[in-house]
């Protein structure tokens, strides 16, 4: 009888240390699932382009933001069923890999703003951008009111801000017109540093593209995106700069085919190039698709880049 009552205990026993480990692995299961399902809060609004990761989380710690009604902190995850908001106002946004990342690029017109809204009522770039459902266009910094060529747009926020930091060296060329005279020592000042109020500030590279007077063009390349860099970097020669074009931005080049006011949109094989180079991860659903393809493809066959767009090379 003993040792039938032992045997019966320990039966028990085991079964109530099994039932204990596979509620432990159910529970291990779940938490591994919704931490593949969520992702930290930070990202997910970087993402959607409302700043970088590091700005955001500063939003965080004074209190900005709220899930479901709580006030977050930081190390807090979000996963798309929760409801998030920033200064009480929803914020909407997709599981990353249901996003597909993409880039355009817009020829702006002079005389555009580049916020999303005007309270002068001027037109702004994202007037004339395609539409999007429930993403929205995230641009790669700024050209001012008098400045037309080359901009980008992505529905990646993490992508944009990667490509504005200062730490990414991405190369900027202009093509720019001036009016005065150029000497040697001043294109020379221009390419080892001139002291401006926010620092020592230079072009990398200045080639001489032709023309006469009034109407010399030349282009130039920097790594930064301070406000007003070409022309005051010009102005500080005592010359001033009468047009300003942003022809490339990183290996895109602003085709001659894209008219002011128009835009393109990369294919994935430019995206991905743009995302390798700022150390963004890849993913699967990038570039354009359809009809956006085929008009992308007709338009890179009759481009042809003439004029000031072509920067003389000896």
């Amino acid at each position: 009888m003993w040792i039938l009552f032992r045997r019966k205990q320990k039966y028990l026993l085991m079964s109530r240390l099994i039932d204990i480990r596979q509620n432990l692995s159910a529970k291990h299961l779940n938490l591994d699932l919704t931490e593949l399902m969520s992702e930290k809060i930070q990202k997910v609004l970087a993402r959607c382009g409302l700043g970088s990761r590091r700005s955001l989380e500063e939003w965080i710690v004074a209190g900005r933001v709220s899930v479901n009604g709580t006030v977050a902190t930081l190390g807090d995850r979000v996963s798309p069923d929760d409801v998030l908001r920033v200064d009480g106002r929803i914020v909407s946004f997709k599981e990353e890999s249901e996003m597909r990342r993409r880039v355009i690029m817009y020829n702006k017109v002079e005389g555009e703003v580049c916020t999303r809204t005007d309270p002068e009522g001027r037109s702004t770039v994202f007037d004339h951008l395609p539409k999007l459902n429930g993403e929205r266009w995230v641009a790669v910094g700024r050209l001012d009111i008098n400045t037309t060529g080359l901009m980008l747009f992505t529905t990646d926020g993490d992508l944009a801000n990667r490509m504005m930091h200062p730490s990414s060296q991405i190369e900027r060329e202009y093509a720019v017109r001036v009016r005065g005279q150029v000497t040697e020592q001043m294109l020379q000042n221009l390419t080892t540093g001139v002291e401006l109020e926010d620092g020592n500030v230079k072009f990398d590279s200045i080639f001489d593209s032709g023309g006469e007077g009034s109407n010399h063009w030349y282009h130039v390349v920097l790594r930064e995106g301070k406000k007003r860099e070409v022309r005051r970097l010009w102005e500080s020669q005592d010359v001033q700069v009468s047009r300003l074009i942003r022809v490339r931005f990183a290996h895109v080049e602003l085709p001659r085919s894209l008219k002011q006011g128009k835009w393109a949109e990369l294919d994935s094989k430019d995206v991905d190039k743009i995302s390798e180079s700022v150390g963004v991860p890849l993913k699967k659903r990038t570039g354009l698709y359809g009809r956006q393809k085929m008009r992308t493809v007709r338009q890179e066959e009759k481009e042809k880049r003439s004029g000031y767009l072509r920067r003389r090379r000896n």
